[in-house]
């Protein structure tokens, strides 16, 4: 079965990698997150491919998109949907918002009002809306993959800590190397258009059914008490103020055992573990302040930790696809 789960999984990547240059381990994570049934935060400077990496990734798993471009303007009611009046039923329709979609896109999320930001909360944790006390359920599956600019902070809202612990990774794209660079200006002047459009290679329920599948991947303890360990230690770090609650431990458990179904393993490795470390828990750490305004970062932290906490043997990690 994981065997059947990796083929389709390296189909889906090499679909994206036609038009995405050079983001393979984005990619993997970001795969990795929606097999475990996560959201997704892309967060670095604009122009990188964020954008187009999330559209692609919804084309190649045959999942509905919708983008909302986050604005200051931007109401709870323009994400969820609204009741509007029907003159011929003299009754009100609820009017679905583009929540209600497989993939949804917030585009620079952080532009975006707290009371609008809040909108997505019970959407990504319970998958449903409420809207003047009634509540509607979401398509399955249901994903979110934010963008946030990290360097413009006038006219911006930071994302609250509630709202950051609902995405299970945070990905830092980076610029591309110059060769990389060169090949996306080649596909361009090849494929003669602007956009991309790429064939599915599953469909929704397909991707249900794998995100299904993981929940048989063995752990053993000695993982869960490594995962458990990682997050634990990140309360005690002197840098920190907030450390990772236990939805921290719990995300490194669920993409840890997605990485390993990618690999083709019915069971996880403490490498799995590290693989994700970083993306699933320098998010979720509240700096503090004498820390923060050092320079040091979430990210410093819990690459040091990594070399500080002691996890388990395991065998050597396979050959990543």
């Amino acid at each position: 079965m994981t065997t059947d789960i990796r083929a389709e999984a390296t189909a889906v990547l090499a679909t994206v990698g036609e038009v995405v240059v050079g983001r393979d381990r984005t990619l993997r994570l970001a795969l990795a997150a929606v097999l475990a049934g996560g959201h997704v935060l892309f967060e670095d400077v604009p122009g990188l491919g964020k954008t187009l990496m999330a559209r692609s990734l919804a084309q190649a798993l045959g999942l509905e998109f919708r983008r909302i471009q986050c604005t200051p303007d931007l109401q709870p009611a323009d994400i969820t949907g609204s009741f509007v009046y029907d003159p011929t039923e003299r009754d009100f329709d609820f009017r679905q918002g583009p929540v209600f979609t497989g993939l949804l896109l917030a585009d620079e999320i952080n532009r975006t009002p707290p009371k609008t930001q809040a909108a997505l909360l019970e959407a990504m944790q319970e998958r449903q809306v409420t809207v003047e006390g009634r509540t509607f359920s979401l398509p399955r599956p249901f994903h979110v993959l934010a963008t946030a600019n990290p360097i413009e902070y006038e006219g911006t809202y930071p994302l609250p800590e509630a709202q950051l612990d609902r995405f299970l990774l945070r990905l830092d794209v980076g610029y591309p190397p110059a060769e990389e660079e060169v090949e996306v200006l080649r596909r361009r002047i090849a494929r003669q258009r602007e956009e991309t459009v790429l064939a599915p290679v599953i469909d929704a329920t397909r991707l249900a059914e794998l995100q299904a599948t993981l929940e048989r991947v063995d752990v053993d303890e000695d993982v869960l008490r490594y995962c458990v360990d990682l997050a634990a230690a990140t309360r005690a770090h002197r840098a920190v103020e907030v450390g990772a609650s236990p939805r921290g431990s719990q995300a490194l458990l669920l993409v840890a055992r997605a990485l390993a179904v990618l690999d083709g393993r019915e069971y996880v490795l403490p490498e799995d573990v590290k693989d994700c470390a970083v993306s699933a828990l320098a998010h979720r750490l509240t700096m503090r302040a004498e820390t923060w305004t050092s320079g040091v970062t979430g990210i410093q932290v819990v690459t040091e930790l990594l070399d500080q906490v002691p996890g388990p043997a395991s065998a050597p990690v396979t050959t990543r696809p």
